[in-house]
């Protein structure tokens, strides 16, 4: 495993910055945490760290070798992805001003079950073109055709465990009372600037 480690190194950084920077899946975490508490966000989160097998499991079918020997598949899969991002950006940019007391969400805490949480996130980034994308790289780009398959499979466990935490991490802070009164206030310009980001990065996407 030790030969490895490099290559374990580069996709442990490159997944680091994927899994931090702006898009769908913070998106959704963000809105369970503020919306519906803390409970219920812990398990959107794990939604979104069991998306990324469904990631890793067409990857290591080989269906990411397919889309990277199809210049023309990849390009339309890529224009895709892009408008998708672009579609989520546009719908941030729309953001109104949050009118509805505090209480009034708190208070609907509890009507959403654990269920609807978990297959929530888990539906948002099983079908996050952004994830799909940065995986179709991953195992196209940057891990060795050469690399055994149970070194690429504790690779996809790593990203996943490391997604279910780092999400998991940002519910705890996000569903605080106080960071959940000031993003109910002023939510609204945050959710603009995610717009701006999600369409920056459909535009690189594109690129």
């Amino acid at each position: 495993m030790l030969e490895y480690l490099d290559e374990f190194l580069i996709i442990a950084v490159a997944h680091f910055f994927a899994v931090a920077s702006p898009g769908p899946d913070f998106a959704i975490v963000l809105k369970q945490s503020v919306q519906q508490g803390r409970r219920n966000a812990l398990y959107t989160s794990a939604g979104v760290g069991l998306g990324i097998f469904v990631h890793v499991s067409y990857c290591l079918l080989g269906v990411a070798l397919v889309l990277s020997k199809s210049p023309d598949l990849f390009s339309l899969f890529k224009y895709a992805a892009g408008a998708y991002l672009a579609y989520m950006g546009v719908q941030a940019l729309r953001a109104q001003k949050n009118v509805e007391p505090m209480e009034s969400i708190q208070g609907a805490r509890d009507s959403e079950s654990d269920f609807k949480a978990l297959r929530r996130g888990f539906l948002v980034n099983a079908l996050n073109p952004k994830a799909t994308l940065f995986f179709l790289s991953l195992f196209t780009l940057m891990i060795d055709p050469e690399t055994p398959q149970a070194v690429q499979i504790f690779y996809g466990l790593y990203m996943a465990l490391a997604t279910w935490v780092w999400f998991s991490l940002l519910s705890v802070f996000l569903s605080k009372s106080r960071v959940r009164s000031f993003f109910h206030r002023a939510g609204h310009w945050f959710d603009r600037g995610i717009g701006v980001v999600l369409i920056l990065l459909a535009m690189r996407v594109v690129l």
